[in-house]
């Protein structure tokens, strides 16, 4: 178990790349030198005042990473079935670091945005192929855990980013933001130099057809020998699922009647599972938890705040925090409570935001204090439960044969809604000319609240977990095909019990054990409606 355990942990610091980013932004654009370069000039301000970045070039900046994600996440699905996973992370490392240099060297907005576009193909991409490597190479026991903890990756990238922007803030000099940015090709090098170290997934090396590659990558994550009847049971239920697959035609196809083949109805119930991980990537950006690490600096400085890079400090330790417990718990409460549970705290601390920042003055120094608390809590909620579920779900519920595909178009989802939210909301908040001036009102927004605005949010969260989301807490992946063969969504709980009680698995895998020598330790189940 510890060999798997340090190959899963080695690709998570991709994650910290993309929180760090993300983090960055926020810090960097609220910074005085910064402003000077990249903002417009108002004479008529206060000094303090005087560069001010407009609302549309504060929506190009930070929403164009999004664009460039989005991109890169729908790449992830050739890129990653041609190259392998981590040769697949490497290369979109690569494209991130092009990113970085040109927002570190870029003097005018033209290469600072270009850069952006070319470290969010980076992240697009690593963000579908890092919890798909992860899921792929996981014992299932500690499945959940594993691709939660690249969301822990995430927060602690947020933080460090925090962190490093709060040191250079002061600096009268590009070093200001320079530093924080920079510091980004430190993270790119070691890990894509690390994952020259591991092994690549074995479900992806049995699918090219490279068996032996495959019993060895399993050894090595295993820990056992090739030879092992530990080895031999995990590669004949891969194998098995895989000629099931095959013999649907569900493998092997091109570009687009691949992604067509994802929308696909029959016994798999590929279309429900596809649109299930799209559904659920884009209501985790719904949730609004962007609007708090893009524009939190921004929005606590209008509430009034008088040190919001502090607080903007704050909120990430909280989100780092609050991870663990998500990390914890989603191997032992489940993939559905933990998500229903998050989707109402968000809900009320949202509304209980909204209300009093809607009330308070910028001077009731005693209302920032209960604002602060429950931006923190809602922070809380999320970062226990969607955000590394959302993670950890659509990295599991897809078959072999078109899970790059799915995580592709899933995670898409994710950058596209992320874009939208990322470009709309300097126009909903600020309070300037040409935008509505809502501050903290947009937190009826995230809620779900003001339907005519966005029917969206929290409420639909629990909504669609409610009838979406199996729970799939303790199976291999190849059982989650075969719960989803043969059970409904509400009753999938009470299946999953049944194929752990049984060791459900399909009939292919009898035939390999058989001739190992092996078989008999495990009843097989055919291909048929088993009922719920």
């Amino acid at each position: 178990m510890a060999p798997a355990v340090i190959y899963e942990i080695s690709p998570m610091g991709v994650a910290m790349t993309y929180g760090y980013d993300t983090g960055n932004i926020s810090g960097v654009k609220a910074m005085p030198y910064w402003l000077t370069l990249f903002g417009d000039f108002h004479p008529e301000n206060s000094p303090d005042q005087r560069f001010v970045l407009s609302s549309g070039h504060d929506s190009l900046i930070t929403s164009i990473l999004s664009a460039g994600t989005f991109v890169g996440a729908l790449g992830a699905f050739p890129v990653g079935d041609r190259l392998g996973r981590r040769w697949g992370i490497i290369a979109y490392l690569v494209l991130f670091c092009i990113g970085v240099a040109l927002q570190t060297g870029g003097k005018s907005l033209t290469p600072f945005v270009i850069g952006r576009v070319f470290a969010g193909l980076g992240v697009g991409g690593t963000s579908c192929l890092v919890p798909m490597y992860q899921s792929e190479c996981a014992p299932k026991s500690i499945r959940g855990a594993i691709v939660a903890a690249y969301q822990l990756m995430i927060t602690v990238g947020l933080l460090v980013a925090a962190c490093i922007v709060y040191g250079t803030k002061d600096i009268a000099s590009a070093a200001c933001y320079q530093i924080p940015i920079g510091l980004q090709f430190i993270w790119a090098a070691v890990l894509g130099v690390g994952l020259l170290f591991l092994p690549e997934s074995p479900r992806w090396l049995l699918a090219q057809g490279h068996n032996e590659r495959a019993q060895r990558a399993l050894s090595r994550i295993l820990s056992a020998p090739v030879d092992s009847a530990q080895v031999h049971e995990e590669y004949a239920e891969i194998a098995a699922n895989l000629h099931h697959e095959r013999a649907l035609g569900s493998a092997n196809l091109g570009l687009v009647p691949g992604y067509l083949d994802t929308f696909r109805s029959g016994p798999g119930k590929n279309s429900l599972r596809t649109w299930t991980g799209i559904g659920l990537q884009a209501l985790q950006q719904l949730t609004g938890i962007n609007f708090i690490f893009y524009y939190g600096t921004t929005f606590f400085q209008n509430a009034g705040i008088t040190n919001p890079f502090l607080i903007t400090v704050a909120t990430n330790v909280v989100n780092v925090c609050m991870t663990v417990p998500g990390m914890w718990a989603v191997d032992r409460a489940g993939r559905r409570p933990l998500l229903l549970i998050g989707a109402a705290g968000m809900l009320v601390s949202q509304f209980i935001v909204a209300a009093v920042g809607d009330a308070v003055a910028t001077t009731n120094l005693a209302g920032q204090h209960v604002l602060i608390a429950f931006v923190c809590i809602f922070i809380a909620f999320f970062a226990a439960t969607w955000g590394p579920l959302a993670w950890v779900v659509t990295s599991e519920i897809y078959p072999n044969s078109i899970r790059a595909r799915c995580m592709s178009l899933s995670t898409a989802s994710n950058w596209l809604l992320n874009f939208v939210i990322g470009y709309s909301t300097p126009y909903l908040v600020n309070k300037v000319p040409g935008s509505a001036g809502l501050q903290s009102n947009v937190f009826w927004i995230w809620g779900g609240c003001k339907l005519l605005l966005q029917n969206e949010g929290c409420v639909l969260c629990f909504i669609f977990t409610y009838f979406c989301i199996p729970e799939t807490k303790g199976l291999s992946l190849e059982q989650v095909d075969i719960l989803y063969r043969n059970s409904s969504i509400i009753n999938s709980n009470a299946f999953r019990k049944r194929i752990l009680d049984e060791n459900m698995h399909d009939e292919d895998k009898d035939a390999y054990l058989a001739a190992k020598g092996e078989s008999g330790k495990t009843e097989h189940i055919e291909k048929r409606d088993l009922g719920p």
